[in-house]
């Protein structure tokens, strides 16, 4: 039988199932551009520029590569969130520290201080409050030492910086070794990230990219929805000179 929510029946900050996440709102939140897929109540989707939303982001983003990634959602209401059909979980964090992959995270309470990690593609939070991150598939929890395959890696929490571990006895053959060592057919088996101390590492149910991942070009059209007329017509000025510069 098909479900059929209101306000009183969506859950309160907990998963509709495994693709849809319902949040509850009363003052704000920063979720990532082009996720909500429904809403009740009186809620405002605004792009990092205003006075008011530039001092919620000082507070909250330390992470000027990804800060544009986002919007600020203010007022109260329940929100929903979707990530194209991808798994969508919730992290309560409570004075600690989560990194996660920056593609995979979707959403975060401004009570949590977002940082670049010193590891490239991914996103520190720091404090006390919620987050939300997609993956593929179900996502595990293994507690160091351990390792994991670079793929499948989805993040790690209160855990020293991990290290990468190639298993060069894997590697059979000339060919085999100079690819690996020049990087083109590293794989799970040959090159893993090696964790240890204390902590867990989150490690998603695949070693594929999340669904619509495609790479750059899916990026900038996934953030096309929050530049303004103006910025749409920078954008295109630029990529018409270079693509005249490129025939």
């Amino acid at each position: 039988m098909t479900t059929v929510y209101t306000p009183a029946t969506l859950p309160k900050n907990d998963n509709i199932n495994r693709y849809a996440y319902s949040v509850a709102i009363d003052k704000h939140i920063f979720i990532r551009k082009g996720k909500m897929i429904a809403f009740y109540g009186n809620l405002r989707f605004e792009r990092l520029g205003s006075t008011v939303l530039e001092i919620l982001a000082s507070e909250a983003f330390n992470s000027p590569l990804f800060v544009h990634d986002f919007i600020a959602v203010t007022g109260q209401g329940q929100l929903i969130i979707g990530d194209l059909g991808n798994d969508i979980s919730g992290y309560d964090l409570d004075n600690a520290n989560l990194t996660i992959r920056a593609t995979h995270l979707l959403g975060f309470e401004p009570t949590l201080s977002c940082q670049e990690s010193v590891v490239p593609g991914f996103i520190t939070l720091l404090g006390t409050g919620r987050m939300l991150a997609s993956s593929n598939g179900p996502v595990h929890f293994m507690e160091p030492p351990c390792r994991a395959d670079e793929q499948s890696l989805l993040g790690w929490a209160d855990c020293p910086c991990p290290a990468f571990h190639y298993d060069y006895g894997y590697i059979r053959g000339y060919a085999s070794a100079v690819g690996s060592l020049t990087g083109f057919t590293l794989s799970g088996e040959e090159k893993q990230v090696d964790f240890a101390g204390k902590g867990t590492v989150l490690v998603q149910s695949s070693e594929s990219k999340l669904a619509g991942e495609g790479g750059l070009l899916a990026s900038l059209k996934a953030q096309l929805s929050g530049l303004d007329k103006s910025e749409l017509a920078t954008l295109a000025t630029m990529a018409n000179g270079m693509a005249s510069g490129r025939r």
